[in-house]
């Protein structure tokens, strides 16, 4: 890792400042790197997400980090009410140039650590990649928690830090230096997707999430494994009923 990345992911402002540029930067080819590095498969984990969701007609849902609106559009097509947040204005432009109808989702640019809703707004709220790249995660739990009506399910799809160091240190040395290529031929700068396993290095992991959401105030608190678990998927709920 250079001095240049490891400086800016080491404060809240630095991270913040150096996510949204990043983002920014990457955002005309984000669906092409999503493909490249999950092998083709990141498609069918979202699906899979979006099942677990429950979503249908009566459903109001919140995508959260959505970038170009992979989940959105799969909530759109099970029937709900969708609103897709980025903090990238580059993404949401992208994510507003795929609906082929105005009843499709809605796209918005917002920060996760401060959401632009009334509490109780939505019954799901979905995130791909989205708590992992947050200056700081327990902020935009208790925002999530906020928005969400009692009952109401979040699911979030990561990158998971397998506990297991062997595993953990090839996981992120493959990722570095896939990164690392990638990044020089794509932007002429190897640090632009060595981000990715430096950001896993510094996040808790899908079970320190299940933790953190727990704390914060969720029920059901659960990570379901996928990809061997290089990656996962956390699943909660906020106590209470649908009304």
């Amino acid at each position: 890792m250079s001095r240049r990345l490891k400086a800016a992911l080491s404060s809240e402002h630095g991270k913040r400042t150096y996510v949204r540029t990043l983002f920014a930067t990457i955002a005309d080819r984000y669906d092409l790197i999503t493909r490249l590095l999950s092998y083709g498969r990141d498609r069918a984990w979202k699906q899979r997400l979006v099942e677990m969701s429950g979503a249908a007609t009566s459903t109001r849902a919140l995508d959260l980090a959505c970038g170009t609106g992979d989940i959105a559009f799969r909530l759109a097509d099970r029937g709900a009410t969708v609103v897709g947040l980025d903090v990238t204005e580059r993404m949401i432009r992208l994510a507003r140039a795929k609906r082929k109808s105005s009843s499709g989702p809605e796209f918005i640019v917002g920060d996760m650590m401060q959401l632009p809703f009334a509490a109780g707004a939505f019954e799901c709220v979905t995130t791909g990649y989205g708590i992992r790249n947050v200056p700081r995660i327990e902020p935009a739990i208790s925002e999530i928690y906020r928005v969400l009506k009692p009952g109401g399910l979040l699911l979030s799809l990561d990158f998971n830090k397998p506990r297991n160091a062997v595993v953990r240190a090839f996981y992120l040395g493959y990722l570095t230096c896939v990164g690392a290529v990638v990044g020089m031929v794509l932007h002429h700068d190897p640090d632009t997707y060595r981000y990715i396993p430096e950001s896993i290095r510094r996040y808790p992991g899908a079970g320190g999430v299940a933790t953190m959401l727990a704390a914060a105030g969720f029920t059901d608190s659960r990570v379901l494994p996928v990809l061997g678990g290089l990656m996962a998927i956390n699943i909660a709920r906020k106590p209470g009923l649908l009304s």
